[in-house]
């Protein structure tokens, strides 16, 4: 193998920060905080440019959380993000509460 390859394959821990990238922006118009778009993939703005979408990637669905960034006036996924398979997305649903109760007792 070539030494100077660079690692291609995804990573399952936790401090990597790329997931499966899409070059297709997400729609131009502006969006009300949480609104779905329409798009070829399901998408939901949270803010600004941060977004999550569904997205199939190698044959899998994800649950994509992340930052784009404007180049040439057009919006494309940056490297701020998580990609989560269905089951850690439903694991972090179920954690919900007991977040937002912690967080309501540090804010």
């Amino acid at each position: 193998m070539p030494k100077n390859k660079k690692k291609q394959e995804s990573s399952s821990s936790s401090d990597s920060d790329d997931g499966p990238t899409d070059r297709n922006a997400p729609p131009e118009k502006k969006a009300k905080m949480g609104s779905k778009t329409n798009d070829k993939e399901p998408t939901w703005v949270i803010a600004g440019k941060r977004f999550v979408k569904l997205r199939e990637f190698k044959g899998k669905m994800y649950v994509d959380i992340r930052e784009f960034y404007e180049k040439n006036g057009e919006l494309l996924p940056g490297k701020k993000g998580i990609s989560m398979t269905p089951d850690q997305w439903r694991k972090l649903l179920s954690l919900g509460d007991e977040i937002n109760e912690t967080l309501s007792t540090l804010c």
